[in-house]
This record gives C-alpha cells, structure tokens and sequence, in this order.
C-alpha cells in the first residue's frame, strides 16, 4: 500500500534533496510500514515556519531578462503549493526538499523591515524599485499572521523608494491603504499572477492560492482605488492553459489591469521531477501532449537557460503564444496609461529629522 498522497498541495511526493546523502525512495518500505500503522507521512499537516536571522534582506537580480535590478523576499518557501514554481529549487540550500517541504516548512524572515531600513539607509544606495517577491510570494498565508510584507510597505512609504509587488492572493487588499499612500507618490506598481481562468485548472495547479474570481475582484478593487496592476500571464503551458491569453486579457482589462507579460514554462532544476509526476497524476490523458509540447518550446529539452530566450521559449508553438500576446496588447490595453516609479521622492531618514514631521 503507498503512502496517501497529501492533500491540497501542489507536490505529490518527497524527492531528494540533491545536497543530501539521504534518499527517500531508499526509505519507501519504512513510509508504507508509517501508513500501515495509521501514520501518514504526506498528511496535509499544519503549515510549519522557522525564524531565520537574515543578515541582509536586498538582492540585486542579476539576470538581465528579469526586467528589475532589486529583490526582496521576507518568506523562503511558500505555501501556495503551485505545481511549476521555478523558486522551488532554492529549498534544497536550507536542507530541505523542494517538494513536500517547500510548501510546508516557511523559513521567516521577521527582521525585513529592519533590514530595509538598513539598507535604505546606505550612503551607496541609489533610490530605485525593489520587487516583492522574486522568488515567493510575500502575500502567501502566513502573511496574514505575521505582517511582515505590510510593515515592509509601510518601510517603503517612510523613506519614499519605489517598490513592485507581485502575488496570486487576494490578502493584497488588506494594505489597500498604504498601497494608495505610496501611489500618491508614484512609488508602487502591483501585477497579479493570473494563468487560467478555468478553476477547476487553478485548483489543481495552484492549490492554495486565491481564486480565480478572488483575484479579478482584487485587480478590480485595486484599479478602481488608483493603483497601477499589471497581470502576469505566467507560466503559459502549452496544451493546458496556452489557449487562454485572449480570454484572461479581455478579463483583466475589464477588471483594470493596465497591461500583460507573460512566461514560458520551463522546468530547471528539480522542477522536472515535481511538475511531470503532478501533470500525470491529474491529467493523464494529456501527460504524452503537453510534455512534448513543453520540449517542443525549448528545441527539445525541457528546460532552457540562456537569457533573453530562456523565459519566451522559441519555435512554432513560442511565436504562437507571443503573437496572441502582442494582438492581446493591441486589443484591450492600447489605450491604457503607461506608468513610471517616482524616483525624486526618496528620503532617507538619519538622525530621525524626517520622523518628527512624518
């Protein structure tokens, strides 16, 4: 009998961690002899998180196709479970798999605020935007405990740098206030990750995310308070959501968003062992298809890392999808303003003499 695979998650099983001798497919008798007795070790279990003593908290991006220079992350690892998260991979540093583990023990980062101030306070730092998150998101559900994204936000407002956000949760709406002081200033864009419109699709694939309607009706609440949204199409999977960038367009420009973009899937790293096991488990009767087409994105491989061309895939299927994007553009956001990151603003704060006027 196998072990019962875990509920509301976006990872079917354990894999092994690549910087550890130990192997979880040479522990599979002790696992089913655990299920036998009534343990199961996949059980959907509480979410844990650890605090981890971050010394610093800005990171510069590297990547040139990334599109923004800095980067902050108050969580590793993140409980929304999606099944093709490229951030899985960097699990594996803290010892941890990029599975099971990576959905369900949250490294915390409580001294964020503290370290942006810090950092914001540097004689080098030139004022330029920073983006929530780059690697997970920062309004998963532990957010809604710990705040730790919203005393960021508020950080940012004190010393008035431009900061980005990107999520796929609704909880986004609770800052709505201090999202409007820093658009008063220009100082914040929002996008909104939305790749189906098909719930039932969202659910398997993004587990515990918000819904498809919660997030249209946060873009919407977002646009009609003034603020700037975007709507990252991402990832586009060929043969699974590939034939929605028309329909989730028209859907968003209506809710507000202001523009798209869009990525390719790809599978670095671990992905491959995670996203094709969860492809096979839930639509078998494509798994053949959509990996082909996968591979077929990346002139036969299933991952691509060269910049510029890793994140657009090339081919038939990759000019597909970018012409229905460009027509997407032409169609629905033409007339939509185009938004800039107020960069006079900033301000730092020693000696507290801004402080006493705040």
């Amino acid at each position: 009998m196998k072990p019962k695979k875990p509920n509301g998650r976006g990872s079917i099983s354990k894999i092994d961690n690549p910087f550890e001798q130990r192997s979880y497919q040479k522990e599979d008798e002790f696992l089913e002899w655990q299920h036998r007795n009534g343990e199961d070790p996949l059980a959907d279990s509480k979410t844990k998180w650890t605090e981890v003593n971050a010394k610093s908290i800005v990171n510069p991006v590297l990547s040139p196709d990334i599109g923004h220079k800095w980067s902050l992350n108050p969580y590793q690892g993140c409980e929304h479970g999606c099944s093709y998260c490229y951030a899985r991979n960097s699990h594996t540093y803290w010892a941890l798999d990029a599975a099971v583990d990576f959905e369900r023990h949250i490294l915390v980062k409580k001294n964020a605020p503290q370290l942006l101030a810090q950092h914001l306070e540097k004689k080098s730092w030139k004022p330029a935007a920073i983006m929530l998150s780059g690697n997970t998101d920062c309004y998963q559900p532990l957010e809604r405990k710990l705040e730790i994204t919203r005393k960021l936000l508020a950080t940012f407002w004190e010393y008035r740098n431009p900061v980005g956000i990107i999520t796929k949760n609704a909880l986004i709406e609770r800052d709505i206030d201090l999202l409007k002081k820093l658009n008063s200033e220009h100082l914040v864009q929002v996008a909104f990750s939305i790749n189906t419109l098909n719930e039932d699709l969202r659910r398997r694939m993004e587990p515990r995310t918000a819904s498809v309607k919660r997030r249209l009706m946060a873009v919407e609440k977002l646009s009609k308070g003034g603020i700037p949204v975007k709507v990252m199409i991402a990832p586009i999977i060929p043969g699974l959501n590939s034939h929605e960038v028309l329909s989730i367009a028209e859907q968003v420009a209506k809710a507000g968003a202001i523009d798209i973009n869009y990525t390719m899937l790809r599978l670095n790293g671990q992905l491959r062992e995670i996203f094709l096991p969860w492809l096979e488990e839930h639509y078998p009767d494509r798994f053949n298809k959509v990996q082909n087409l996968v591979s077929e994105t990346h002139a036969g491989q299933l991952n691509d890392s060269e910049f510029g061309r890793r994140m657009r895939g090339s081919g038939q299927i990759a000019d597909q999808v970018k012409q229905s994007i460009q027509l997407a553009k032409r169609k629905y956001f033409a007339h939509k303003p185009k938004v800039e990151y107020n960069l006079q603003a900033f301000r730092q704060m020693k000696k507290g003499q801004y402080r006493l006027f705040s």
